[in-house]
């Protein structure tokens, strides 16, 4: 079976759709590069109370796919979509990109259908359409403002961070486009675009936390819910230390 096809099978349709109906409510974020998603699912994680899944995906991802975290950290989106995707010269790397890519896929879905949580990137928004009671969201900023972020952040000239800026954004899209086949964008089906530059992140974090709260009530879903039941420490180890 084609990675498309196993990706396939964990969306609407597949054999667990009816297992997987009634969801916990779910924030998946989209993020423009630059825009300052990562901060901003933070803050809403600590504003809500319900966990952040972003480095924690990759170190799940790599424990059942038998690699190493350091490994499924390089051939995270960047270079699995901008180095390994259109290469036919390199199988061996998009095989393993496409391994790694359906156990991480797997950990997603796991996630998405456990607690009511906040999951950034890689395709979530996709994978987990199936779910009514997601909250698909984009967070961007117009270029310029995504540039001007980039180069306070990280110290660069203007001119490297607007090089760095298109390639990542080219990246997501690329990334995008091959494991949906080319059926999703990043701007596909959103229920919320919040645009930083002119929210700021905190007012980003107060629309988005509406949304939740407006949802969960709607649900009769009280905000304390339960944590994961067995938490695996090594992962928030490995977490940590992929943050630094």
């Amino acid at each position: 079976m084609s990675i498309k096809s196993k990706i396939e099978a964990l969306a609407p349709g597949g054999p667990s759709a009816v297992i997987r109906a009634g969801q916990p409510v779910v924030i998946t974020i989209t993020r423009d590069f630059g825009a300052e998603a990562h901060e901003i699912g933070k803050m809403l994680s600590n504003e809500l109370e319900i966990p952040l899944y972003d480095n924690e995906i990759l170190v799940r991802s790599a424990l059942r796919a038998g690699e190493s975290i350091e490994k499924m950290a390089d051939y995270d989106e960047r270079l699995t979509a901008e180095f390994m995707a259109f290469m036919p010269d390199r199988v061996d790397a998009r095989t393993l990109a496409d391994k790694l890519f359906e156990k991480m896929s797997e950990v997603i879905v796991d996630l998405g259908s456990t607690e009511s949580c906040i999951i950034e990137g890689r395709l979530s928004d996709y994978l987990l359409r199936c779910n009514p009671n997601q909250i698909a969201v984009l967070v961007t900023a117009p270029l310029a403002d995504r540039i001007e972020i980039v180069r306070r952040n990280r110290g660069l000239t203007r001119r490297k961070a607007a090089t760095l800026v298109k390639q990542m954004q080219r990246a997501r899209e690329h990334f995008y486009r091959r494991y949906s086949a080319g059926r999703w964008k990043m701007r596909t089906d959103k229920d919320l675009i919040v645009n930083r530059a002119k929210l700021g992140r905190q007012g980003c974090v107060d629309v988005i936390a509406a949304a939740y709260r407006a949802k969960a009530a709607s649900l009769g879903i009280y905000e304390e819910e339960s944590a994961i039941a067995v938490e695996n420490d090594s992962v928030r180890t490995a977490c940590e230390k992929l943050e630094k």
